[in-house]
């Protein structure tokens, strides 16, 4: 009986190898990187969250994420939300939205200062709002404590009327006034503001509301020409943002036509390319890689326009959350999520973007804290890395192997040499990946490849850092870094990020498991675009 019951075991035994190796595999992946030039550069501070103004009254599909996280509400005194903030050193940081045009300030002439309420004919349903002088100055206490590289993002529909013909169009010029009262009330505190944006989503055609391409340059040179007047020293002097909105080819090119030279720093638009966030395949779309780079022609076309028309300003994602309507419940806040967030820096900053602002750092389903409790989920940490690893030198990369395994490169950040990132979508292939350095300053026609290539898996230390979901379920909110949950500690500060070291002599193709991410940090990769400039 004893060897009939072993052997029934042994069967079970045999049965499951089988069966795990029938539906796992492996692949080998030459991943080649042209390190002799960059191809785009992005700002040293690329990673950007935004702050909402939205009440806890918004709600979509019958749930209502927001809480008490818009700014009006949020708990500034959060001591996780501190130390999430200073772990970028520094976080940039955009406040706007959309009841921002419905936003008052209560400085200057501004004295009745009304809360926002639900109304059934106001812009969102919402009414107009105010920002008391007390929530201001404790903002930016708040900031200027934290280390925020703080952009603020104003009304533009003062002073304007929505047409009788068309209620979406907004008509006449900008009044400033408000915000003018705002802006000397700030220099007069002292208060650091990186970047004035001017309205939001009133570009093409409007979500809410619209304003026509030459009205919006004609109001944004009005903005500039008092942003220039307040700080006349050019080297503390904010930037200018603008449209905030959806690309579109006509409006932004025309607009873009009728600013003058120097007037606009950053070009921002917006990203929502998920869709609805009670869309059923949600979780199907941020593991498609032919849907996550059906995006990448509307960053090349603004990329292009831009470098057409003001060449002078850099392009800007100035808010993405993915998913609108304040993302999706089960996947925005979710490891899964990762896959389009990550891909979506990656594919940004190969297109000279300067700045990628992800919407939200708290509120909605797709913040990078949780809306109540304000612990971290798996996008944060996927943005402090990317904020400590990845320098602004973009370097060209490229396999020939599954679609699936999305591959981008920088030169790192600290020190000489390369950071990857590796994003394995695959829920069953491993990718065994090898390093070319590609040091071809010709077109590959005319390429030796005995000469111009080189792996060098074999002789480099590297630091590698593998995200992997708890249990491996991808719609967890808790990641693993190198297979340990990444917790607060218990004076509730982020915790270290600690690499896994592969040292030169044991080094081997790097290892991407099936749904994973990874960082690799490679200090001795000779990468004369990561060498420091000679004199």
């Amino acid at each position: 009986m004893g060897v009939k019951v072993a052997l029934f075991f042994s069967l079970l035994l045999l049965l499951f190898c089988l069966s795990f190796s029938s539906s796992s595999s492996s692949e080998d992946v030459k991943l080649k990187v042209k390190g002799v030039t960059n191809i785009a550069t992005t700002d040293e501070n690329f990673i950007c969250a935004t702050l909402d103004w939205w009440p806890s009254n918004k709600c979509d599909y019958n749930q209502c994420p927001w809480g008490q996280a818009g700014i009006l509400n949020l708990d500034l005194n959060n001591t996780i939300l501190s130390n999430a903030i200073k772990a970028f050193n520094p976080l940039r940081i955009r406040l706007g939205g959309s009841l921002q045009d419905q936003i008052i300030y209560q400085f200057g002439k501004q004295k009745h200062c009304p809360t926002i309420r639900k109304k059934d004919n106001g812009l969102f349903g919402f009414s107009v709002g105010c920002l008391p002088r007390n929530r201001w100055d404790q903002v930016n206490h708040f900031f200027n404590n934290t280390g925020v590289k703080f952009t603020f993002s104003l009304n533009a529909l003062r002073g304007k009327k929505n047409s009788k013909e068309d209620q979406l169009n907004w008509k006449g010029d900008w009044n400033p006034n408000n915000a003018i009262s705002l802006m000397k009330y700030t220099l007069s505190k002292g208060y650091n503001i990186d970047s004035y944006e001017l309205g939001n989503e009133l570009c093409s055609e409007g979500v809410s509301a619209r304003i026509d391409s030459v009205q919006y340059a004609k109001d944004i040179t009005k903005l500039r020409h008092i942003v220039n007047s307040l700080y006349p020293n050019e080297t503390t002097r904010p930037k200018v943002l603008g449209p905030a909105g959806f690309y579109t080819k006509e409006w932004f090119d025309s607009f873009l036509q009728h600013v003058g030279p120097g007037v606009i720093d950053g070009v921002t638009h917006h990203i929502y390319n998920l869709g609805a966030g009670i869309d059923k395949d949600l979780i199907s779309k941020v593991q498609d890689p032919y849907f996550l780079s059906k995006i990448a022609q509307t960053f090349k076309d603004v990329s292009m326009a831009v470098k057409e028309f003001t060449p002078w300003a850099g392009p800007w994602v100035g808010e993405s959350g993915g998913a609108y309507n304040s993302g999706g419940k089960d996947v925005s806040h979710t490891f899964v999520n990762g896959y389009w967030y990550l891909d979506q820096l990656g594919m940004t900053s190969t297109f000279n973007h300067k700045v990628y602002c992800r919407q939200a750092l708290i509120g909605g389903n797709y913040a990078l804290l949780n809306t109540t409790t304000f612990i971290p989920n798996p996008d944060y940490y996927s943005a402090l890395l990317w904020h400590r690893l990845m320098g602004s030198n973009v370097l060209s990369v490229s396999h020939d192997s599954s679609p699936y395994l999305r591959t981008y490169a920088h030169c790192s950040k600290q020190g000489s040499g390369i950071t990857l990132l590796l994003i394995n979508m695959e829920n069953s292939t491993s990718f065994n990946v090898s390093l070319v350095n590609d040091m071809n300053l010709y077109p590959e026609e005319f390429a030796s490849e005995g000469n111009s290539r080189f792996n060098l898996m074999d002789s480099l230390k590297r630091e590698e850092y593998h995200l992997t979901p708890k249990h491996g379920n991808i719609q967890s909110h808790v990641v693993l870094l190198n297979g340990t949950p990444l917790e607060l500690t218990k004076s509730m500060e982020i915790p270290e990020l600690k690499p896994k070291i592969v040292d030169a002599a044991a080094s081997s193709p790097i290892k991407v498991a099936p749904h994973s991410i990874v960082f690799v940090q490679i200090n001795d990769f000779n990468a004369p675009a990561c060498a420091p400039p000679t004199k």
